[in-house]
């Protein structure tokens, strides 16, 4: 597919703009990942599910994407819960990327390219670190390192807050021996009891904003593309990150911003800091992958999305559709003649391919997933009416043609939203199991026509060997028994 202009609402300039990459057509993404200390919950997950979404359009235009999303995997909560739990806090992290990969996984969110860990990096942030310090733009005081927010002009062009309007508070690190309450930390002294590595200010552990530096610079280079997470990083992480990043370099370290929005619940917030969450596993124990992913496409990422179990149950409804119109056009070719089901590397018709423009004409709109998903329910709307005019009509070349076009392309949107598999992966065993079923159907109406010959029922006998030769079962009577062949 010939790459189209799309437009993305950039948070640093506080409108939609006109991607243009690098160096198309490979672009360089970089996503917020998790801190692994605990199960992420449905909130997190909405962050997750939207940067694969985008990552799989772009590809899908013809875009490569080198992306790249992270593990914190040094944190003071990483710290702190392994102290609540008695475990080591290595092993702690290392448990919990594997909660990540196995629920991330089941939500068919696609691995990054890279998956780097903050405590694989630890040279490159002490290096980053040094840079900041001979452009003074970072101090140490007593083995911290701290960076000079008043010494970046500009500090705050991405949250849009003015410098001399931001307050201490809880964001904010407020110690004694910092230059300015605003400044932040780039390294902390270690700490009785904590995990430190060595470095030029004694032994210590990174502050959170650089590592994410660290591992971008690392694994994408000093400017990249597209840099994405949650709407509450804006500040103070993308802040600090940004100004760490260009402060070391010089260049511009982000050209497009794109942050979701809020899960709430009952229009508040969803965090684990005001306890009113989800995890991902207690999600997934009430409802489908396919559903939870489909819920959180259903509306557009900049919004926010209210968690409820209503809003769960319509999107079941909303993929038991899809579902239900694709299976039964689908099982409607094994019943028909052969000779008319269509090549499936056949073209599709303009009338089909107008859902592939109106779902590209949305997603190229600022990545407007619930336009894209009306698209789909219009193909899936015809879908169901043009199957239903074959059943009428079976010996209709062109509008099998068609059906078949829909099927494929319904299949073909439906994997750029990372839904295919997750909607027909059961269907797949699904018809597996089918087959079985059939063989073992064969099978007994093999053993009730040896019964009718041993009662001398032969008419019975007869009719069954020519029903299933109707069927392209050829029967042959051996001394041992009766084997059936499928010509």
């Amino acid at each position: 597919m010939a790459m189209m202009t799309i437009q993305i609402y950039n948070t640093a300039t506080r409108q939609k703009e006109i991607f243009e990459p690098i160096n198309p057509p490979v672009i360089l993404m970089y996503n917020c990942g998790p801190t692994v200390y605990d199960y992420f919950h449905i909130g997190n997950a909405r962050n997750f599910v939207v940067a694969d979404t985008v990552r799989r359009y772009l590809e899908f235009v013809g875009y490569r994407v080198r992306f790249v999303q992270n593990f914190t995997d040094i944190d003071e909560k990483i710290i702190r819960r392994a102290h609540e739990t008695g475990e080591p806090w290595d092993k702690l992290a290392e448990r919990f990327i594997e909660e990540y990969f196995r629920a991330a996984d089941a939500l068919g969110i696609q691995r990054a390219t890279v998956h780097p860990r903050a405590t694989e990096h630890i040279p490159q942030m002490i290096t980053l670190v040094e840079r900041l310090i001979a452009r003074g733009l970072a101090y140490v005081v007593q083995g911290n390192v701290y960076f000079r927010v008043r010494h970046f002009p500009a500090y705050g062009e991405l949250s849009g807050k003015n410098i001399d309007e931001l307050e201490e508070g809880a964001r904010v690190e407020v110690e004694e021996h910092k230059e300015d309450p605003l400044d932040f930390a780039l390294w902390k002294a270690a700490k009785p009891g904590e995990p430190s590595w060595p470095s030029p200010w004694g032994p210590g552990r990174p502050g959170w904003h650089i590592e994410c530096s660290a591992m971008a610079l690392t694994h994408l280079g000093e400017t990249i593309d597209i840099h994405s997470g949650g709407c509450d990083l804006i500040f103070p992480h993308h802040e600090n990150e940004r100004a760490q990043s260009m402060g070391a370099s010089g260049k511009p370290f982000v050209r497009y911003w794109l942050h979701n929005g809020f899960l709430t619940i009952d229009k508040e917030k969803m965090s684990k800091s005001l306890g009113n969450f989800f995890t991902i596993n207690e999600v997934l124990a009430k409802y489908p992958p396919s559903v939870v992913r489909f819920y959180l496409l259903s509306a557009h990422y900049r919004h926010p999305l209210d968690y409820s179990d209503a809003a769960l149950e319509e999107s079941r409804s909303a993929v038991g559709r899809i579902r239900e119109a694709v299976i039964s056009a689908e099982k409607l070719f094994e019943l028909m003649d052969p000779a008319i089901a269509p090549p499936s590397e056949a073209e599709p018709s303009t009338e089909v391919a107008r859902f592939e423009t109106a779902f590209c004409d949305a997603m190229s709109d600022d990545f407007n997933t619930p336009r894209a998903i009306a698209a789909i329910f219009e193909a899936v709307a015809d879908l169901n009416a043009w199957r239903l005019k074959l059943v009428q009509d079976p010996r209709n070349p062109a509008l099998a043609a068609d059906v078949a076009g829909l099927i494929n392309l319904i299949h073909r949107l439906l994997a750029v939203l990372g839904l295919d598999d997750l909607i027909f992966g059961d269907s797949k065993q699904e018809h597996v199991e089918e087959r079985q079923l059939a063989h073992e159907l064969i099978d007994i109406l093999i053993r009730t026509r040896q019964k009718a010959r041993e009662l001398k029922q032969f008419t019975l006998a007869d009719f069954i060997r020519e029903e299933l030769s109707k069927l392209n079962i050829r029967l042959q009577d051996l001394p041992t028994g009766t084997i059936w062949i499928k010509d």
